[in-house]
């Protein structure tokens, strides 16, 4: 029976560690503001201090009377050509999984937003073995970033804790 624990005991702790591994982040495009031409929003500066990579989900939030989004290339992002996209999405509420390392680049296709700054040039890098979070300067984490952190921390440390509860007795 003790051998039974000890197999349970590891396959949490495993379970645990693929949790943490495998996680994805979900961004919402703008944050509050969401994906639009009025408000002010500098995608570019919104983009420019988070980490993407492949697996996570960029969420675009718009009003689909003035709005869409539309996967580009570097050349027709540079010139705010819309002509021919990669993709285009129009349910305004889109969630598209960023699946491929690179740049990938989105437009408002709407004439004149892409030229009035709506678009975004997402860069998705490999994940590397760095620092944790937790070893970030306060400075560097936006508020959504270390609330994603401490609430995978906190279940990661809570799976352990239960596992080993429950087979304790």
């Amino acid at each position: 029976m003790g051998g039974m624990k000890k197999i349970l005991v590891i396959s949490c702790l495993m379970m645990a560690l693929c949790g943490v591994s495998m996680a994805s982040t979900v961004y919402q495009v703008g944050d509050s503001a969401g994906w639009t031409s009025m408000g002010g929003v500098d995608y570019q500066d919104w983009a420019a201090d988070k980490n993407f990579h492949a697996g996570d989900t960029l969420v675009f939030n718009y009003n689909i009377q003035f709005h869409n989004v539309k996967q580009v290339t570097s050349q027709d992002f540079e010139t705010c050509n819309a002509t021919f996209p990669v993709a285009t999405y129009s349910s305004g509420s889109d969630a598209i999984n960023l699946e491929r390392l690179g740049h990938v680049y989105f437009i408002c296709g709407f004439p004149g937003h892409c030229q009035a700054g709506q678009k975004i040039d997402i860069l998705v890098s490999p994940v590397t073995s760095g620092p944790s979070p937790a070893h970030w300067p306060l400075s560097s984490r936006s508020s959504a970033s270390s609330d994603l952190y401490f609430n995978k921390l906190y279940w990661t440390l809570s799976v352990p804790v239960l596992c080993l509860s429950l087979f304790a007795y």
